[in-house]
């Protein structure tokens, strides 16, 4: 543990004061300052655990500690002790070099249940001894008293204990929920017809939320883009919310979720001044509409926003929001066109994209200088996104809104071959890249199509008007019943070409058309037809960009009938805007927990290998569950960076190392405003083919302006819920390892320290414990050391004793080459590792110097299955995956 060894100085200060003492000290607590806990109603009491630090420049104290709190007798506000314990094993210490040498005290207190189950408001403050003055935490940091939240035994069943004052135009109906522990209503209201052009509008109230906490909305930041808020007391979010949820004093979470997308009504909420959730709804078609609300009430927030989503995703299939014709389109391509094909080059390729890299006059030199250099510099992607200024567009020198698409081919002067002599030359210099993708809009370009182009003589098209704001006037679209063929015929081409992918981008247009006709028109008409388009000539390799209107989020991205689309998720990765890169993994994390329930892969967009954020930005892509790409200048590349993201495959490929569920904002980070002064938690987990392998991952980031230092408890790693199994901890970079831990244990928490910029992916590992009649031995497959989400490249991990002998057998699975790391608790030393251990790829044993103590843990045997394939002069054949065997006696 750093800074408690036995080399450290001792301190050379003999008189000092009080006053300096304190001010090198440090608490912290678990549950936390500065945030909200939720307790379940079978706690009938809650225990703290603080962690009392002392710098190593002064003589070590008998430190006094008090829990102080408002939890009883009429929440008046009274001290309870805290009391020191000491334990054989202490708990993991990250510091990074912000607290090194420092002494630490642990502390701890039951506080029980109150009787009335109101809100529990706590902080903390300590002192030296009963002669001094107490130094109360509050005053000395930025965080605020930590809250406590009791949930009920028996949730009030009714949707009036939760909203207070609905419009009676609202129909509310009890519905049946999929999710456990959750109530759910339909609510429905009226909104009336488009006259001609005009839309028909709406304002509907839900009422205020009853006994309210916290609250937290996805909003449109603007109109492609969701993003967090956060608040509270009364609502209050500036812009229009998809999805709000508010915690309420018991501990209950009320979800809201507003369909769109059927019957041409589109619906968000607005605040009134009163704190009022209004529905805010808007009609297209000419006929009556019907607004759509879909509440839920659950002991977790998860579980409540599941209940949303699984019935709004009931109301879209039972309401046939895509016509027969199209229904049918649409299951031709899935049964036709799309190839039963590994897809793990384009979810699990490295992807390389042109355009922060290359800028904005593109040509194809630039590319082909462009792929030269990563291959000398050994970076072997998969996929390319060739991205925006390769098409032909009119208007040169304007701006992009004011330009418009003329012809499927690409512009001569950057592409004078064509785009299939580009396509040629890049796969025949780069066998390595698998998939070949170009960037489109929805409309063909940002100013949709050029009125005197080729498009616009081929195809039918019509003059929209857009709505006022960033993009107002009026463009030129390929009208609605050539919409399919233009599709199409332009894939078609584009698949002709050697292009086998697409990014779809700006299709939030498609809701900045203003007239209703319009709208009615062509929003479901080319959602459809690019779905059905991109299936059947490019099966599921398609990137939807900017596609966060409520019309797409539910028409096309939250219905299971095809394969699972690949969307970006938050607004882009800006470089040179310092302070977007905290608040780009913050939107990324908050809006997955909406996008995880969609029938999508959420993409956190490209990013800088060689940047003052581009380790933040990498570890955040790799627990995101979804892929990784890459927009490094020619020559700006950090290796050591990739390296941890990727491994070689035994097909000499690169693979990311993906965690098999998406990655998304902890339970208990869901009301974390972006100004708190806590640690951004994301959370993931990986399954391997057995279902003994689970490992839960947790991204950490500092997000703050300043160093925080927090204790991780082992609840907040998704999956760890039974009380009586062990883990250990893992971080990356560092490599350490925690002693093992249960969710019982005395101190089941891992102390982190973070600069700002910081980051810090932990790894919980579940132990298999195996008996003898003499040392237990716990055992964990730790996947790939050296990579952030290693644990993603095991496939399966069986794992046994022989009785016989007593050997320890470890069989496992990995779909990537780099050093196995398996944690053996009674693993023998370096000395005899050679009599006392046998490992085997293929039935055959592997050289003796691939197999290693770990040099910073004697409880690690590290096999390096890359250097043994490669010597060993094994090949490939048909499979993906490598079995290594493990004997240990």
């Amino acid at each position: 543990m750093v800074g408690d060894g036995p080399h450290e100085k001792p301190s050379q200060l003999k008189f000092v004061r009080v006053a300096q003492m304190l001010l090198f000290s440090n608490a912290l607590c678990d549950p936390p300052l500065g945030q909200t806990t939720v307790l379940k109603s079978s706690q009938d009491s809650v225990k703290f655990t603080v962690l009392l630090e002392s710098s190593k420049s002064f003589p070590e104290q008998n430190w006094e500690a008090v829990l102080w709190h408002n939890g009883h007798d009429g929440r008046v506000w009274k001290e309870l002790a805290l009391q020191e314990t000491t334990i054989p094993e202490t708990p993991l210490a990250v510091r990074s070099d912000i607290r090194p040498h420092v002494y630490r005290r642990w502390f701890s207190v039951i506080l029980e249940r109150p009787l009335n189950s109101a809100l529990v408001q706590f902080t903390l403050k300590y002192r030296l001894s009963s002669y001094d003055a107490w130094r109360w935490v509050n005053e000395h940091s930025c965080l605020t008293d930590g809250e406590l939240l009791f949930q009920p035994e028996t949730p009030p069943k009714d949707l009036v204990n939760y909203l207070k004052d609905f419009s009676p135009d609202f129909s509310i109906e009890p519905a049946e929920s999929e999710t456990p522990h959750t109530r759910l209503w339909s609510l429905t209201s009226s909104v009336k017809g488009a006259e001609g052009k005009a839309s028909g509008f709406a304002d509907t109230s839900l009422g205020v939320p009853r006994s309210l906490s916290r609250w937290f909305s996805l909003v449109r930041i603007w109109s492609p883009w969701l993003a967090p808020r956060h608040g509270q007391g009364q609502f209050s979010p500036h812009e229009d919310a998809v999805l709000s949820s508010f915690l309420r004093m018991d501990g209950l979470h009320l979800v809201l979720l507003a369909i769109s997308g059927v019957d041409e009504v589109l619906t968000v909420f607005k605040p009134d001044a009163h704190g009022n959730v209004i529905a805010h709804s808007r009609n297209d078609s000419t006929e009556l509409g019907q607004v759509r609300i879909v509440a839920a009430v659950g002991t977790t927030f998860n579980a409540a926003l599941a209940a949303v989503i699984y019935h709004a995703r009931k109301v879209v299939r039972g309401y046939g929001t895509m016509s027969k014709e199209v229904q049918e389109e649409m299951k031709t391509a899935l049964e036709k066109d799309v190839k039963a094909e590994w897809m793990e080059n384009w979810y699990d390729g490295l992807t390389y994209c042109t355009w922060n890299a290359l800028g904005q006059d593109l040509h194809e030199q630039k590319i082909f200088d462009a792929l030269d250099v990563l291959r000398e510099k050994g970076i072997h992607i998969t996929n390319l996104i060739i991205d925006d200024n390769w098409q032909s567009v009119d208007n040169h020198g304007e701006s992009q809104f004011h330009r418009g698409w003329t012809d499927f081919e690409a512009n001569k002067q950057g592409f004078p071959g064509g785009l299939k002599q580009t396509a040629t030359t890049i796969r025949e210099k780069h066998p390595n890249i698998q998939h070949i993708a170009v960037w489109h809009a929805i409309l063909g370009y940002w100013g949709a199509v050029s009125p005197t182009g080729n498009i616009a003589k081929n195809y039918k098209t019509r003059k929209v008007r857009k709505s006022k704001g960033l993009v107002e006037g009026t463009m030129t679209v390929v009208d609605e019943q050539d919409v399919p063929r233009m599709y199409d015929d332009f894939y078609k081409f584009l698949l002709a070409s050697g292009i086998d992918s697409v990014k779809t981008d700006a299709q939030f247009f498609l809701d900045v058309m203003d007239d209703a006709d319009d709208r009615r028109d062509l929003i479901k008409t080319y959602q459809d037809a690019w779905t059905i388009a991109s299936l059947r000539y490019f099966s599921i390799k398609a990137i939807s960009c900017m596609s966060q209107i409520p019309q797409i989020l539910f028409h096309t991205q939250l219905p299971t009938n095809k394969p699972r689309l690949m969307v970006r998720n938050s607004d882009d990765f800006f470089p040179d805007v310092p302070s977007s890169h905290p608040f780009h993994i913050f939107t990324n994390a908050l809006t997955a927990l909406l996008t995880s329930h969609l029938n999508v892969l959420p993409d956190w967009d490209m990013f800088q290998t060689s940047h003052p954020y581009s380790s933040f930005h990498g570890a955040a892509r790799c627990v995101s569950g979804g892929p990784i790409y890459i927009t490094d200048t020619p020559g700006q590349h950090s290796l050591p960076l990739i390296h941890s993201m990727t491994a070689p495959t035994i097909h000499s490929t690169t693979r990311i190392l993906r965690p098999n569920a998406i990655g998304k904002c902890i339970e208990a980070g869901a009301y974390v405003p972006y100004e708190s002064p806590r640690f951004l938690k994301v959370g993931t987990y990986h399954t391997g083919s057995s279902a003994d392998y689970g490992v839960s991952i947790l991204g950490i980031f500092n997000i703050s302006e300043q160093s925080l230092t927090e204790l991780v408890p082992l609840r907040d790693f998704d999956g760890v819920t039974e009380e009586g199994k062990e883990y250990i901890i893992r971080t990356h970079p560092s490599g350490e390892i925690s002693p093992p831990m249960s969710l019982s244990s005395e101190f089941p928490v891992v102390e982190l320290a973070l600069h700002t910029k910081g980051w810090n992916v932990l790894t919980a590992y579940p132990l298999y414990s195996l008996p003898s009649s003499g040392e237990r031995t716990d055992i964990a497959v730790l996947g790939l050391i050296g990579k952030m989400t290693g644990a993603a490249a095991v496939v399966g991990t069986p794992v046994f004793v022989t009785r016989d002998m007593g050997a320890v057998r470890v069989n496992v699975t990995v779909k990537a080459l780099g050093v196995l790391g398996i944690y053996i608790s009674t693993l023998p030393p370096s000395s005899a590792l050679q009599d006392h251990t046998m490992v085997l790829i293929r039935n055959q044993p592997i050289p003796v110097h691939t197999v290693t103590v770990a040099k910073d843990n004697d409880k690690v045997l590290e096999i390096d299955v890359e250097a043994a394939w490669r010597e060993m002069g094994l090949e490939a054949g048909w499979g993906n995956e490598v079995g290594v065997e493990v004997v240990v006696r």
